[in-house]
């Protein structure tokens, strides 16, 4: 993002997703913190709040889309449905967090290469944006050689415009997450 430096390796250490028992008891301390209500889920909003007040990661909290994106992607993981004792896929259930955690961290580094491609930051990527950016996300391990095909196998919803949401989900089936720039 211009103007604009995200750290995401910071970020990611804010995150308890090990699986040690220092980790588990980090989480179960913040998924209280998370939970103003103390019944055992998470609303979105609640999530939203916690990223700021509680963990104080205003460059998470900053970026809608990669927060949308983690808690769809975590809530009724479980798999529990409609069955005694669940509390449906609208919340992140208390054995869901680790995941909503890891997801946010997963997502906050796509939001990173996404950002690269979207120029004038406008959090959308058109087709110029998109054709000047093909080596830089080449050297990410993507596979560009026709980039008018690509540009719309990403633009799902054949908008013209390539949104956060169409981007991670073609950057994760190219594994684009396992060859951030950083690395």
């Amino acid at each position: 993002m211009p103007g604009k430096v995200f750290h995401v390796a910071a970020v990611k250490a804010k995150l308890p997703i090990d699986l040690t028992p220092e980790s588990k008891h980090k989480r179960m301390e913040l998924f209280k913190q998370f939970d103003p209500n103390s019944n055992g889920y998470l609303s979105l909003a609640e999530v939203d709040k916690g990223l700021r007040d509680v963990l104080a990661i205003e460059e998470l909290f900053d970026v809608k889309p990669v927060i949308m994106r983690a808690f769809q992607a975590a809530k009724g993981a479980n798999n529990k449905t409609n069955k005694a004792g669940s509390l449906g896929p609208d919340f992140v259930e208390k054995s869901e967090f680790r995941l909503l955690l890891v997801y946010l961290g997963k997502y906050f580094e796509l939001w990173e290469l996404f950002e690269a491609v979207d120029t004038d930051d406008d959090r959308r990527i058109d087709i110029g944006e998109f054709r000047k950016a093909v080596p830089v996300i080449n050297s990410w391990g993507a596979h560009i050689t026709d980039v008018d095909a690509t540009f719309k196998q990403i633009d799902a919803n054949g908008g013209g415009i390539i949104l956060f949401d169409e981007f991670a989900h073609w950057a994760l089936s190219k594994h684009l997450d396992e060859l951030h720039p950083d690395d």
